[in-house]
């Protein structure tokens, strides 16, 4: 993952005053953070802009209308975002995952949030309106439909190298049998190495990866043709086809 642009600043906070806490940024293009983790739990999304978040396991990508549940972790905006964030007490969300999830932000989410980032840190709580909002919102947030906007990483040190390559130049046409005597094995034994590392096919993870990188051509104002070609499809209706199996939408109607 290339580090550019400007850091970020973490918050200074060792708790948190409610269960719940909400953090508003407007991120400039290439906005990073170090990795780290909190003694909370992090759920984020971007209303413009695509958030990637970087961990051991993967890579999770959320461009708008969904979010993502954080753990240890680095985030990066390749454009200019605007990110809402909530912190979370893990005893307010005993069922969040470990590890980092994407999810689908419904609308009645979307506006829970938004009213929830109108309220002051120290929120009244009891039986109070604000509180119910609150318990509401949580439920939202646990019943959220999980997407497959993740791309997950080998451990294997020759795959972990292929996969970084890929990532590097989602438009090289290098295929399976070249990348299998590049790492010294057979075809065959790659595909099974791929599978068992990753859970995916290389032809899956390498067409997933492919249109996660995409995102970033079309959110910097790359046309659709522009998008395929940069990310190795050869053919507009190809990429546009295989875009919306994944995202639900094709690149026009996600509008980023």
């Amino acid at each position: 993952m290339p580090i550019i642009g400007q850091p970020r600043a973490l918050p200074a906070l060792d708790h948190l005053p409610r269960p719940l806490y909400a953090r508003s940024e407007s991120l400039g293009a290439g906005s990073w953070t170090t990795r780290h983790q909190h003694d909370w739990v992090q759920f984020s999304y971007a209303i413009s802009g695509v958030l990637g978040v970087y961990t051991h396991e993967g890579s999770y990508f959320a461009p708008p209308q969904w979010g993502v549940w954080i753990a240890e972790h680095e985030v990066v905006t390749s454009m200019r975002a605007e990110m809402r964030s909530l912190y979370v007490r893990r005893d307010a969300c005993p069922w969040a995952a470990q590890q980092c999830r994407v999810l689908e932000v419904t609308p009645l989410a979307r506006e829970l949030i938004k009213q929830f980032c109108l309220f002051p840190a120290d929120y009244p709580e009891g039986d109070s309106v604000e509180a119910r909002l609150v318990a509401v919102l949580l439920d939202q947030l646990r019943s959220l439909p999980e997407v497959g906007f993740s791309l997950p990483l080998p451990r294997h040190p020759g795959l972990l190298a292929l996969c970084n390559g890929l990532i590097a130049a989602p438009d090289q046409p290098q295929t399976l049998q070249q990348w299998a005597r590049q790492l010294g094995c057979s075809e065959k034994t790659l595909m099974r190495l791929f599978q068992r590392e990753t859970g995916l096919s290389f032809r899956n993870w390498r067409q997933r990866m492919r249109l996660l990188s995409s995102l970033a051509l079309l959110e910097a104002g790359e046309n659709v043709t522009e998008a395929a070609l940069g990310c190795g499809y050869d053919s507009t209706s190809a990429y546009i086809a295989a875009f919306k199996q994944l995202f639900g939408a094709t690149p026009g109607e996600l509008k980023l």
